[in-house]
């Protein structure tokens, strides 16, 4: 980059991620040296240099190698994103962006699970001295973790985020808090909550007379994108599901620490709800970065659950990377599928070429008051990049997301 130094405000000749120094700290959150900074530092900066000045380049090879390539040898052009892949995969560029930026997910998460895993003792007494016979965590020991969840280390975490390497563990849930500041760039903002802030500011100005008591978030894990609904709506009680112990535990405990108690956390599977949560109970139902982590069975009932939990008037949200639209290039679609065969994360091809209204539909909400929008990350512009001004794109991980959701 033009200037490498790393300053608390950005200066004007400068664009990249800031210094994870800055990156909002609470009561459990991971103590990191020196190197382990650095090493998170040079990961987030390694990441954005792969979008801002590598992507680039795989694109022009692909304007200028990959697809005349594919037509010559096949007398016609590219006709799906699957052709795509398969004919970069034949060229350098694509190659070598693939695997630096593999390389990039694993030594993020050997850097966050190396850190985590030298202070997990002291974490987990941290974190158990925090939510001590707190009964806003509800735990359930003899869950079944479905296998669509318990056969994949989600975005090459080990153990995904369900794993227990001990009794009360909080492992998983500060390895994801801590490190996942390489995977955005620091685009997330100080508490990687830049997301949730977004949806809150796309609620009050496209709903501005909605006014939930009860909200509930699908898998929340750690309360990134759900503590900003708690803190922006204080007279409703927000719950997170997820099938994850390690990062409910976190959740809490990082939720207490920053001031929020409007939160509970409950171990279960979004599919079937019935034995928890009446017909009905919440006036707001949210997902974040989501849906693509569920099998089609699994978003198909998690949709169906939704429009059950909702009451009449209600609204259910759900944001995520954009669908494979007929207008988007095949070239982004290839780049966009690059998580699905490499990234550890199976469901997202077929995920994101579903048509969403209409298991929307399925599930019962009526197509005339389905919901679309748009959201950028809201974070301290002083200190973090913003999201709606970045040009950058990595296919998959900018802050910019769709929204989709209904009333029901």
């Amino acid at each position: 980059m033009a200037d490498t130094k790393r300053p608390n405000s950005p200066a004007a000749s400068y664009d990249g991620p800031p210094d994870y120094r800055v990156i909002g700290r609470h009561g459990v959150f991971p103590q990191t040296s020196h190197d382990e900074i650095e090493r998170i530092n040079f990961l987030a900066q390694m990441n954005r240099h792969l979008a801002a000045r590598v992507v680039p380049g795989v694109k022009a090879a692909y304007d200028t190698r990959v697809a005349p390539g594919f037509a010559t040898a096949h007398g016609r052009p590219i006709a799906t994103r699957h052709e795509a892949r398969k004919a970069m995969l034949e060229d350098q560029a694509f190659c070598t962006w693939s695997a630096l930026r593999r390389m990039t997910m694993e030594q993020r998460q050997q850097a966050g699970r190396w850190t985590v895993i030298r202070q997990r003792e002291d974490l987990n007494a941290r974190g158990q001295e925090l939510i001590e016979g707190d009964d806003r965590l509800v735990l359930n020991p003899a869950l079944e973790i479905p296998r669509y969840v318990s056969a994949v280390d989600h975005h090459c975490m080990p153990g995904s985020y369900h794993r227990e390497y001990a009794p009360d563990d909080f492992t998983n849930g500060a390895n994801y808090d801590h490190a996942g500041f390489v995977t955005t760039g620091g685009l997330l903002g100080k508490y990687s909550d830049g997301g949730g802030h977004a949806v809150v500011q796309w609620v009050k100005k496209n709903l501005p007379d909605f006014a939930p008591k009860k909200i509930l978030e699908f898998g929340g894990t750690v309360g990134h994108s759900s503590l900003p609904l708690a803190a922006a709506f204080p007279d409703a009680e927000l719950t997170i599901v997820d099938l994850g112990a390690p990062v409910l535990r976190y959740g809490l405990a990082r939720a207490k620490s920053l001031g929020i108690n409007n939160v509970r956390f409950v171990q279960a599977s979004a599919e079937d709800l019935t034995g928890i949560f009446e017909d009905g109970s919440f006036d707001w139902v949210q997902t974040t970065m989501f849906l693509h982590e569920l099998s089609t069975r699994a978003l198909r009932n998690i949709f169906a659950e939704s429009h059950r939990l909702l009451r009449p008037g209600g609204i259910v949200l759900h944001v995520e990377q954009p669908q494979y639209a007929p207008d988007m290039p095949l070239f982004e679609q290839a780049m966009r599928d690059w998580d699905a065969f490499y990234n550890n994360e199976p469901f997202w091809s077929r995920m994101h070429e579903m048509d969403l209204d209409a298991e929307m539909e399925r599930a019962g909400f009526d197509r005339a008051k389905i919901i679309h929008g748009g959201v950028y990350g809201v974070v301290d512009r002083e200190i973090f990049p913003d999201a709606a001004e970045d040009n950058t794109e990595d296919y998959g991980r900018k802050a910019a997301w769709h929204v989709i959701g209904a009333v029901a």
